[in-house]
C-alpha cells in the first residue's frame, strides 16, 4: 500500500539511561521555607502521607523536578491507559549494563512516582504473586494526569478495571511496544540498508475516526490501535483490532461494517491516498479461522479486501512485512 507519510506521533525517543540517586523525596524541594496552599507540594514529609491539593505554581515546580525519563513514563502510562512494570521497562529502561540493573532502576523510579501520587498501582497483578514486581500494573494518578495534560484534571473517580478490560488494554499496548522495541533493535543492530520506521502510532482515543453516516448522524470508528510503518519508499497503514475471543462473530462483523461505512466516506483516502488495512489479531488458530470464514461469507466485505486476520504470534511480522 502506497501512501503519504503522516505526522509522527510515536512514543518518546531514546531517554537518558540514568536515575538520580536520591530517595523518593527528590520530588520535593525540602530547602524551601514555609509554603502556602498553592505551594503545598513543596515538601513531601512522608512517603505514606498524601499531599494536600497542588496548585499551578507547585505543579510547575514539580515538573521541573522530574527527570525526562520520569515524565516519559507518566506520558506512556497515560497514553496506553494501563501498562505493566515489564512493559514500562521495555519502553524506558533499556541500554543499561544488565537486565538486573534495568529492573532495579525501574523499580526505584516507579516506587517514587507511586509514592508521590503520580502513578497508581492496581491491586490486580499480571501473573499473580509469583510474577514479582514486573507483574504490577500501573495507571496514571490525578496528579500525574495534570502534569501530562498541563493542569487538566481527570473527571470522576477511577475504579479498579475488570479482568477483561485489563487484559485487552495490556494486549493492545503489547502490540505497540513490540513495534517500538523491534524498530529500536533493528536500527541499533542492522547492517543492511533495509529498515522500517514507525511514522505514526496512535492508541485509543487518538486513533478514533468520526464521520457522517448518511442521514443516521455522526458515527465514531474506534480501532484499538493505528500504526503507519515506512518501508523504504512505501508506507503501510493499519487499523488494529485485538480480539480475545470475548465477542461473538456477529459483533466482529458489526465492527467490520463500521469500517466499511468509513471506507465509503473516502475521508481517509482523500487525506492519505489509501485506506488502511484492518488487522484482526486473535489468540488461537481456531478463532482466526472462525473470523476469517465469517468475513469471507460476506460479499460486501470480501470485495473491499480490507481485512486481515492473524494470530498474536504473527502480528508483528505482518505489520512490519505488509499485508500479503
Amino acid at each position: 500500500m502506497n501512501g503519504t507519510t503522516s505526522r509522527s506521533t510515536g512514543l518518546p525517543g531514546d531517554l537518558p539511561g540514568r536515575v538520580e540517586s536520591a530517595d523518593a523525596n527528590h520530588l520535593a524541594d525540602a530547602t524551601d521555607a514555609a509554603f502556602v496552599r498553592d505551594d503545598s507540594y513543596a515538601v513531601v514529609p512522608s512517603l505514606h502521607t498524601a499531599p494536600t491539593p497542588v496548585g499551578p505554581i507547585a505543579l510547575q515546580r514539580l515538573r521541573r523536578l522530574l527527570t525526562e525519563r520520569e515524565l516519559a513514563v507518566l506520558a506512556s502510562v497515560d497514553r496506553f491507559r494501563l501498562l505493566t512494570a515489564a512493559q514500562i521497562e521495555q519502553l524506558h529502561f533499556f541500554g543499561h549494563a544488565s537486565s538486573e540493573t534495568a529492573a532495579r532502576i525501574r523499580r526505584r523510579v516507579l516506587e517514587r512516582l507511586v509514592a508521590a501520587g503520580m502513578l497508581q498501582r492496581l491491586d490486580r497483578r499480571i501473573g499473580g504473586v509469583r510474577a514479582g514486581s514486573v507483574g504490577y500494573v500501573y495507571r496514571i494518578a490525578p496528579l500525574g494526569y495534570r502534569l501530562v495534560h498541563d493542569e487538566a484534571r481527570i473527571s470522576g473517580r477511577a475504579k479498579e478495571p475488570g479482568a477483561v478490560f485489563l487484559e485487552h488494554t495490556l494486549e493492545v499496548a503489547k502490540i505497540a511496544i513490540d513495534l517500538v522495541v523491534a524498530e529500536r533493535k533493528l536500527h541499533q543492530e542492522s547492517t543492511e540498508d533495509w529498515r522500517f520506521e514507525m511514522t505514526t502510532l496512535q492508541p485509543e482515543p487518538e486513533c478514533w475516526r468520526q464521520f457522517q453516516k448518511g442521514l443516521s448522524g455522526i458515527e465514531v470508528l474506534k480501532p484499538d490501535l493505528f500504526v503507519a510503518i515506512g518501508l523504504g519508499d512505501y508506507e503501510d497503514r493499519w487499523f488494529c483490532e485485538v480480539d480475545r475471543g470475548t465477542e461473538s462473530t456477529m459483533a466482529v462483523l458489526r465492527k467490520c461494517q463500521v469500517y466499511a461505512d468509513y471506507f465509503r466516506t473516502d475521508i481517509e483516502q482523500q487525506k492519505f491516498e489509501v485506506f488502511p488495512k484492518v488487522l484482526w489479531i486473535v489468540l488461537t488458530e481456531h478463532r482466526r479461522s472462525l473470523i476469517e470464514n465469517a468475513i469471507a461469507k460476506q460479499p460486501k466485505f470480501r470485495a473491499l479486501e480490507l481485512f486481515v486476520v492473524v494470530t498474536a504470534g504473527d502480528a508483528l511480522s505482518t505489520l512490519i512485512g505488509g499485508a500479503l
